[in-house]
Parts: C-alpha cells; structure tokens; sequence
C-alpha cells in the first residue's frame, strides 16, 4: 500500500465519493431528457427508475458496516468500485427498463458501501483531530463529482451512452486506486474508545425527530434531483446540453454547502433548517415558473446545491451527536433517511407529474417543504446537559461532532492512538537531529530462533528475517509456516506504519497481541509479506 498523508487522504476519499455519488448516482438526472427520449419510457416510469439507486444504496448502507470489518477499508471500497463499473457500464448499454434499471441499482449499492470504508481508512491513517476537516472535503466529492459530469452533457450532446461509458471507466481508475492506497484495516470504531450508551438510554426522541426531518427533505428534494433536467426540457423547450449548466450551478453551490453546514451548526441550527428548507423550496418553485429562462433556471440551482448540502451536513452532524460511539451508524443513519425520502418521493414525483404537469408537481412538493421548513423549531439542536449555561465555539462544528462521538472512558475526547513504539521513534528522530530519512533494512538470518509462550513452542525456525528499524530492537520475522498458527487467533487491533503498511495482530487465548504480520506490506518491504514477529516483551525468544 501507499502512504498516504491527511491532506492526499482528504483529496483521495473527495476523488472517489465523486464517482461512486457525483457520477454513479446523482448524475442519472441530467441525462433523463436523452434516456426518457431514446428508450421511449413514460414520466411514471422514470420515476421508478430514479428510485432504485436509492433503495440499493439503503440496502447497502444497512450491511456496509458488516462488510467493512470483514473485508477491510480496502477490499470493501474495491467492492464499491466494482459495482460502480458494473452498473455505469450496464447503463452505457441498456436497451429497455429493465436494463436501466439493474445499472441504476448497482449504481447504488457503489454509493453505499463506500463511505463506511473510507471512514474505516480515516480511522486508521487520520490523525482524529483533522477528522472534521478530512470529512468535509471527503462529502465536497459529491459536488465535485456533478461539475465533472457537466462537459460530457455539453460537449457530447445526445452521447449519454459515451458518456456513462467514460464513467465507467473513470470508475475502473478508482477501483485500482483503492487497491492501492487504501488499508486494509477492518476495524470502524476503534478498540479504546468507550462503548457506546446502552440502546434505552438513547435519545429516541431526538432521533426520530432527524430521522422524520431527513426524511422530508429528501422526498421533496427528489423532484430537483431526477426531474430538473426533463422539466427544463419538456415544459421551458430548452436544448438538452442546457441542462448542464443547472448540474454546474448545484455543484459549485454545494461545494459551500459543508462551510454552511459547520456555520449552522455553531450558532442555531433549528433556524438554519427552517431557512435551507425555505430555500430548497424555494429553487422548485422557481424552476417550474421559469423553466425557459436559462438565467433564473441556473439561478435555482445555485440556491438547491447550497440548500441541499447545507442540510445533509446539518443532518450527519447531527446524526453523530446523537449516537455517540455508534461510528458506523451516527453519520450514515440521516442519509439513509433522506435516501429513503428520495426513493419514495420520485415515484410519487413521476405519477404527479402525468397527472398534473411539471409545474403542478413541483408546486406540491415546494409547499410541502415549506411546511416542514415551518416545523423547524422541532428539530434536534446541540446535546447539552441540563444546567449548562452557555454554547461555547470549540463545542460545535463537524470536528467538536467527532470528538463528541469518539470518547474514551472519562469522557473526553479520544485521543490518536499510541503506538508502543512512539517514544523510541521520536528519540531516534532527535538523535538523527531531524532526520527526514528512516531507514530500515532486512537481513537473512540463519540462525535458529525459536519462541516461547511458557513450555509451550510456538515458533521454531531457520529461516528468519532480522528486520533493524531507527530507534527500534531488532525484530525477528518468522515464516508462518514455521509457527504454529492453529494457537494465535487474529484479534482486533489494527496499526498502520508508513513505512510497513498495514499490520494484523494476533492473540493466544489468556495472552492477547503477542505477535504481528504485514500480509500485504509497502512495495519496499514485501520479503516480510507471510512472516510473524513476535512481541518479545511477551514472549521468550531464544536464539541460537
């Protein structure tokens, strides 16, 4: 694996959740005049179509937690690739409904699974306290994701098969750079953080009032999402390449949206719903009364991008406020719910429109936002104690949300966890007088080595591996054929060196981390790749 730094992991996890959620899902709106078109499907059925990536990815949201500790953060984003090139590709070649359809929802599993293993890989190379902001340039992917898709709609009018197929292969890119620079590591929360509150003691009222919240805004926003480009189309006569420029304004709008969110959040975020609601609202009214002013039409975009990832930002600090401990449940529950709204509100959207008009349609569902927008005093603001007398700044904002999630057994906030070997690595770095370089070298070792847990033999070997590291005992790596495996279990920490890659500890059953492996290690260091060291603090080591 490569290393990479919280700033490359930042930029790396924005690239990929701009293909699996700018490209893979939200980007099937704009192309809806060209598909609806050349497939001769109704409004009704569009609609339905418009829903499944949304029902997939609630499907996979719900078992990405599972999947990712067992899989690993690498193996699980490589998944989520696959089914991104599966279903972009199958849409490239889709003939009917049907086949549409199956691209659509293998669009969204993509979406689903990817970014709990991003937050699988950000737990194990991120330092927590950049946590905040690796998560808001992470979510600025999917605004980046919709302006990348806007040439392919002006540029190659008519093309939306040519265009899917680039995506698919920008999606094939990611797969392999996930391969690559991702780590395997499996585990979400981390072993040293408190467990979380018991399942009574949650605040269920708070999370229903989310959940329901969540919900709205996704079902009124779902008429914006798959039926903007078609309205534009169908009811102002403008050209299909002119859509683009609405796509262009929600993402360059939306790439503020997570500024806004954080802002919202430090001051009062009821207010600010009932505001983003007014205004998401707001952009469907005005693109049904102005659908052939291109001007007020990309106007409207502008205000749905800010308001729409204003709110999903609100919601998933919210979300992680509220389940304290819950990693992978906190920051994925307010979108499961808004994808939930979604895939309830396109249909309803598409059968609306048949019966009414466009402008009818998105008349209702602006009114309905509005009245939620209404109801915003009801939503779920900062969790504070009874007696807390003021909100200070360092208590709110995405960043003081993961801090607030992560705690260790007192209370405070979790600190980055420690490697054993810190204290001997920062000396060697002072006695180096600030060596940037640190140099490790591995050397056969021909001796017999042999380890010990008590009288029992756990290891016996002539084929061991000296690895000398700067600041470090010399380690010996035993071929695993060579230890006896059928006594270690593999436990559940998980450490990343930068200059090893991604290790995998193992236990005895009263003894617990005694040795480690490297099985996929960094491209310099694969002679230890199926060796073990042991811990020899733990363990006697005798060498002959």
């Amino acid at each position: 694996m490569k290393s990479l730094s919280s700033t490359g992991f930042a930029i790396f996890g924005a690239a990929l959740i701009a293909i699996t959620y700018g490209l893979a899902r939200f980007a099937f709106g704009l192309f809806v005049p060209q598909i609806r078109d050349e497939l001769a499907l109704s409004t009704y059925v569009i609609g339905i179509i418009g829903s499944l990536p949304l029902i997939s990815f609630l499907l996979a949201t719900a078992v990405a937690p599972l999947i990712t500790n067992r899989l690993g953060a690498r193996y699980t984003a490589v998944l989520s690739g696959l089914f991104g090139v599966a279903g972009l590709l199958l849409i490239s070649r889709a003939s009917d409904a049907m086949m549409l359809g199956s691209g659509v929802f293998s669009c969204g599993i993509s979406t689903g699974l990817m970014m709990p293993a991003l937050t699988a890989g950000m737990q194990a190379i991120v330092k927590r306290s950049m946590h905040g902001r690796v998560s808001s340039v992470m979510n600025a992917g999917t605004s980046i994701g919709l302006i990348v898709a806007v040439p392919t709609v002006l540029f190659m009018v008519g093309a939306w098969r040519l265009a899917y197929l680039s995506f698919a292969i920008c999606a094939a890119l990611g797969v392999m750079a996930a391969w690559l620079f991702l780590p395997s590591v499996s585990q979400i929360t981390p072993a040293n953080a408190a467990p979380p509150a018991p399942l009574r003691e949650l605040p269920w009222s708070r999370l229903i009032r989310l959940t329901i919240f969540a919900f709205v805004m996704g079902f009124v926003s779902s008429a914006y999402w798959i039926f903007a480009p078609d309205l534009v189309v169908t009811l102002g006569g403008l050209s299909s390449a002119s859509t683009g420029w609405l796509w262009l304004a929600v993402g360059i709008a939306g790439l503020g949206g997570a500024v806004a969110a954080d802002l919202a959040d430090r001051n009062n975020p009821p207010i600010t719903h009932a505001l983003m609601l007014m205004m998401l609202a707001a952009s469907l009214v005005l693109l049904a009364a102005s659908p052939a002013q291109t001007v007020l039409a990309t106007f409207s975009a502008l205000v749905f991008g800010l308001a729409y990832m204003s709110l999903t930002g609100l919601y998933l600090m919210t979300g992680i406020r509220l389940l304290p401990g819950r990693l992978s449940v906190g920051p994925v529950l307010p979108f499961m719910a808004v994808s939930l709204g979604q895939a309830a509100g396109s249909p309803v959207v598409g059968a609306l429109v048949d019966a009414f008009d466009y402008a009818g349609a998105f008349s209702i569902f602006a009114s309905l936002g509005i009245l939620v927008a209404i109801l915003s005093p009801f939503y779920p603001g900062h969790i504070y104690q009874v007696g807390d007398e003021e909100i200070v700044e360092e208590d709110t904002g995405l960043q003081a949300a993961y801090d607030h999630q992560l705690q260790n057994e007192e209370g405070e906030p979790l600190e980055d966890p420690e490697d054993p070997q810190d204290d001997a690595e920062q000396t060697a770095d002072e006695n180096a007088n600030d060596d940037v370089t640190h140099p490790i070298s591995l050397h056969p070792h021909s001796n017999r080595v042999r380890v010990y847990h008590g009288d029992t033999l756990l290891a016996d070997t002539g084929a061991a591996i000296e690895l000398r590291e700067k600041g470090y005992p010399p380690r010996h790596y035993i071929p695993t054929v060579d230890v006896d495996m059928s006594r270690l279990s593999v436990s559940a920490t998980v450490t990343h060196c930068p200059f090893k890659g991604d290790s995998t500890y193992y236990s005895l059953p009263d003894l617990a981390d005694i040795a480690w492996s490297y099985d996929r290690p960094n491209d310099d260091m694969d002679a230890i790749a199926g060796y073990l060291a042991f811990d020899a603090d733990k363990v006697t080591e005798r060498v002959e």
